[in-house]
């Protein structure tokens, strides 16, 4: 079974992923631990490997071709990746989808725990510049809901209770 999380920076996901992927002993794939680790080797931060990437499509093509062939060959797994659902549906990859989302202040305070030097405008600078390159490379409007099983907004809701509702939902979906 294929376990999906996505949403934008700071709703959440890797979080809520990494606690269903230890309660259901899953394995994990990150697409944004791939991409920070090519941010790290490139020598720049996220916000201008973000704009770097835009005019280096191979960076991308990188990333979610690993997602994509890592949920071909794996069994259970939870992928915390913003496109994987879209590779899903595209390619035909049976999974649950959930689309994890928070208010931009939530999510900044969030950011702001784990890299000091974020700032609300760099959040957006980086969202913008990922929202466009996924249209550019792959036609894919990151806004458009439709294609997921599940939606939480994780605002007032804490990882835990999170994954109780996604844990919740898979059992709901596989019968």
């Amino acid at each position: 079974m294929i376990i999906i999380i996505s949403g934008p920076p700071g709703s959440g996901k890797t979080t809520v992923a990494r606690i269903i992927s230890r309660r259901l002993d899953f394995q994990l794939i990150s697409s944004g631990d791939v991409f920070r680790s090519l941010s790290k080797k490139y020598g720049m931060d996220l916000e201008s490997f973000s704009i770097y990437a835009e005019n280096h499509p191979e960076i991308d093509r990188h990333v979610d071709e690993y997602i994509l062939e890592t949920m071909r060959k794996n069994g259970d797994i939870v992928v915390d990746s913003r496109l994987a659902a879209w590779f899903a549906v595209r390619n035909g990859i049976e999974s649950f989808k959930v689309f994890l989302d928070a208010s931009l202040e939530k999510r900044y305070e969030r950011i702001k725990k784990r890299d000091t030097d974020a700032t609300i405008d760099k959040i957006i600078l980086r969202e913008r510049s990922e929202l466009k390159r996924y249209l550019d490379y792959y036609g894919i409007n990151f806004k458009d809901l439709s294609i997921y099983d599940l939606v939480i907004n994780t605002d007032n809701i804490g990882p835990e209770d999170v994954a109780e509702q996604i844990i919740k939902g898979v059992e709901s979906w596989k019968k």
